[in-house]
């Protein structure tokens, strides 16, 4: 028996193991004769290479602050003042029949607003007084009041605002636009996740990228230190030990995916030379001593410290570096007790910081192709909810019948007011806008129809809004 290598290697092994075959080079030999060897030459490689839209997008990017927990839309946005004429007394059985909830009783007693509210700017924009930035900035957001969704406990209604479904494995919507547009970022991921102190019950799964390539996964930086762990090389490995050994397991992995055509050993490779690129981005993008002390006073930012402040400069300045898609997570806002200390305190933490990233977007002329997004995964009760046994009182629990989010920027009409509730702010009685809706509106003033852009898994074509989702006319500009 021949054991040499060499003896054992066929015609046939050589045509298919050198990687080129009796096929490919008949392909390459018709290519070359028409002309097209030069275009398949120059396809990008990369999975972030930007690509054509639908249509003309309004919007470059987006950054999406999230805000966990679920704020009381009473406290904030949608005043009420029928509610504080009936502030202790029982809501009508009329209002709540059919209702569920995950902590009170549906006939619990009505609890009215816990602040003043007034009108901003030429628009008329009416805000809590607890968010006075906002307020001089009110002519540039579009307020809808007329959110609802499918979803009454945190961790499935987070999914279902990420990605399109309250089960965890669908990709999310950073993720869809990653694949859809690519990004204009050479050395930065396309889509990147700032998180603030406090837990997400959604977790992982609300930047995963589900069944689509993992490149397309979003990355949660760190707003202090390495924006990654461990992107700096450790000691005594410089550079040129880095090149070279990328350079060799990429190789390995070519050789791999040559042999068996995983998609995602393609990802694995994308994946070490982003990362490689970003050991040089890194200390760049995190060096906020290039911004100006107005700057970091503007928007009450205090490098390091991990504060919301901190990471909507952090977004601005990924968006800047050609970031598709940075979510800004704060979570903090679930209030099943004490509502009016809960709301103070976090609209405190967040007002200045959201006022000054619309005003330092617009002084950058960047505000008309960013589209900002704030809002959380549903809205709180008109009922009060207090339980001696949990040690709650004067809260509100979970209320998917009716929110308020407020969008701006990159082709949304500024200064309006869309939709509305009831006279308790229970249900929606004008414009009601759908989770699925809110997907579909952003998908398109970033040049993508919600239809189109599907991806087929296990035989059967998804897309981010499933089978539903319209888009909200009565907000574009």
């Amino acid at each position: 028996m021949n054991t040499h290598p060499l003896g054992q290697r066929t015609r046939r092994h050589f045509f298919r193991d050198c990687g080129v075959g009796v096929g490919k080079i008949a392909l390459a030999s018709l290519m070359a004769e028409r002309g097209l060897t030069s275009a398949a030459s120059a396809a990008p490689t990369t999975p972030f290479a930007p690509k054509p839209t639908h249509y003309a997008p309004k919007a470059k990017r987006v950054i999406y602050l999230s805000m966990i927990g679920a704020p009381s839309q009473l406290e904030l946005f949608d005043n009420k003042p029928k509610l504080r004429e009936l502030d202790g007394k029982p809501i009508p059985p009329s209002v709540i029949a059919g209702q569920r909830y995950a902590f009170i009783q549906p006939d619990a007693a009505v609890l009215g607003p816990r602040f003043k509210f007034q009108r901003h700017g030429q628009s008329g924009q009416e805000l809590s007084e607890v968010l006075p930035n906002l307020g001089k900035v009110a002519d540039e957001i579009a307020v809808v009041r007329s959110l609802h969704t499918d979803q009454f406990n945190h961790s499935p209604a987070q999914l279902f605002f990420n990605t399109g479904s309250p089960i965890p494995g669908r990709p999310a919507m950073g993720s869809w636009l990653s694949y859809g547009i690519g990004s204009e970022a050479n050395d930065l991921p396309s889509f990147v996740v700032l998180k603030g102190g406090g837990s997400l019950s959604g977790g992982a799964a609300m930047w995963s990228s589900g069944f689509l390539p993992s490149s397309h996964q979003g990355v949660p930086f760190r707003s202090q230190g390495d924006p990654i762990l461990h992107v700096s090389n450790p000691a005594g490995f410089d550079n040129r030990a880095q090149r070279d050994s990328l350079d060799l397991i990429g190789d390995l992995n070519r050789e791999n995916l040559a042999a068996v055509g995983d998609p995602e050993i393609l990802s694995r490779i994308n994946a070490y030379e982003m990362a490689y690129r970003m050991q040089a981005r890194a200390p760049e993008l995190m060096d906020f001593k290039q911004e100006s002390q107005a700057t970091l006073d503007m928007y009450g930012a205090k490098p390091g410290s991990g504060s919301f402040a901190t990471n909507c400069l952090l977004a601005r300045r990924l968006i800047e570096r050609g970031v598709r898609f940075v979510q800004v997570y704060e979570p903090g806002w679930d209030h099943h007790s004490k509502v009016e200390n809960g709301v103070r305190n976090k609209a405190r933490a967040i007002d200045q910081a959201s006022a000054a990233l619309l005003n330092d977007l617009k002084q950058r002329g960047l505000l008309e192709d960013t589209l900002i997004v704030w809002g959380g995964e549903f809205g709180r009760t008109p009922m009060v909810e207090a339980s001696a046994a949990l040690g709650r009182s004067l809260g509100r629990d979970h209320h998917p019948q009716a929110f308020t989010m407020w969008f701006a920027g990159g082709g949304v009409k500024p200064g309006i007011s869309l939709g509305a509730t009831d006279d308790l702010g229970f249900h929606v009685i004008d414009d009601a806008v759908h989770v699925h809706d809110v997907q579909a509106t952003i998908l398109h003033l970033l040049g993508l129809d919600h239809e189109r852009l599907t991806f087929t898994h296990q035989g059967r074509p998804y897309r981010l809004t499933d089978i539903h989702g319209h888009l909200v006319e009565k907000l574009l500009a």
